[in-house]
């Protein structure tokens, strides 16, 4: 039965070992004197993995360095690594992960003062839907109805352990019970949803269509289902305040959805350090200025997520910082494209190129 369970959720865990690993460029003239830098993302079988896979192979080249996309337990691992890993330079954290820190920070915590005052956003990327999973049968249909339920919440040290415990917060004023709640990965809190059924709802957050529910067989709609978000209610207001309103699309789901479900998304930002060394800031003005050129080409070949992905800085919010290197490539790019100015292939107008003043690799 157990076998039968894991079949049809897709939750199977396959392990490729590759020559190089992800993100690896083969050997080349230049490779002695490329740097090698890494980003941190998230599961095997979420989006941050394939967005840095896309970043490692599109953008990072054109930059100048080797960039290798690395997996992790999820955003809040990767807020740490960026801060102290060797050669981490970029990572991808949800925004309330962000925001928690420098909640903490503010109220005294020095350790999360230390951690995330140093950090600096490069560009916001898209919204990551949540998605909280039941049994097929579970009389549960709304996500604010799990307020007595046993609920899975993610890994510890992930981006998504915390979004549950935050949206529960928000929605029903009061914490996640201990004991009713579990830190088990993904494919682990379906099997236990599933198979001896220790588990009401599992939370789940990834872009779509994210690899773990995409991969599902057709025979997974007779175990599990997706619980819809009713804004309106009372609940579901009070988390909108943190959260985003979402539509989980048929199309995404097809072995899970028989029509589009509301629901709510957290926003994904692409974050680096507050690197002051003239040789690493030179790299990621490049990383930015390629990112704006190769952007079209990651809309029309990448993860369908890129085609959310706008060149644009809004404000952001008490505490949050752009790394200036990168912010003003970005916004030199995004004026530029709004003249109409053509473009070379490392992002710089045509006129700045022919003055010199275009910093190619």
């Amino acid at each position: 039965m157990t076998l039968w369970i894991a079949f049809a959720l897709g939750v199977f865990a396959f392990h490729a070992h590759a020559a190089t690993p992800a993100g690896k460029q083969p050997s080349s003239a230049n490779e002695a004197t490329a740097p090698e830098y890494k980003i941190v993302t998230a599961s095997e079988r979420g989006t941050y993995i394939v967005l840095g896979r896309d970043l490692a192979t599109t953008v990072a080249p054109d930059a100048g360095f080797e960039l290798e996309a690395l997996p992790s337990a999820g955003s809040a691992e990767n807020v740490r690594r960026l801060r102290f890993e060797p050669g981490v330079k970029f990572a991808i954290v949800q925004s309330d992960v962000y925001q928690a820190f420098l909640d903490q920070a503010a109220a005294g915590n020095k350790e999360a003062g230390n951690i995330i005052r140093p950090l600096r956003v490069i560009l916001p990327l898209y919204n990551e839907e949540i998605y909280w999973v039941a049994r097929a049968d579970s009389p549960l249909n709304y996500v604010h109805e799990v307020q007595t339920a046993r609920i899975n919440a993610g890994p510890v040290g992930s981006g998504t352990a915390l979004t549950a415990l935050t949206m529960y917060q928000a929605m029903f004023h009061a914490p996640l019970p201990d004991d009713r709640t579990t830190y088990l990965s993904n494919e682990e809190a379906l099997i236990k949803l599933t198979g001896d059924r220790t588990i009401d709802v599992a939370v789940i957050v990834g872009g779509q269509p994210m690899k773990l529910l995409a991969d599902m067989k057709p025979e997974a709609r007779q175990l599990i289902k997706l619980l819809a978000f009713d804004s309106s209610h009372a609940a579901s207001r009070e988390a909108l305040k943190t959260y985003f309103p979402a539509t989980v699309r048929q199309a995404s789901y097809p072995n899970l959805l028989s029509e589009d479900l509301p629901a709510v998304a957290v926003k994904a930002f692409l974050v680096t350090y507050d690197y002051n060394l003239r040789q690493t800031t030179r790299y990621l003005t490049r990383f930015a200025r390629s990112l704006c050129a190769n952007l079209p080409g990651l809309q029309a070949h990448g993860h369908p997520k890129w085609k959310e992905v706008e060149l644009a800085l809004p404000e952001l919010g008490e505490g949050w910082s752009y790394y200036p290197a990168t912010a003003r490539e970005i916004q030199a790019c995004s004026a530029a494209q709004r003249r109409g100015l053509p473009q070379t292939r490392f992002g710089c107008s045509q006129q700045v190129a022919l003055l010199g003043l275009c910093d190619k690799p």
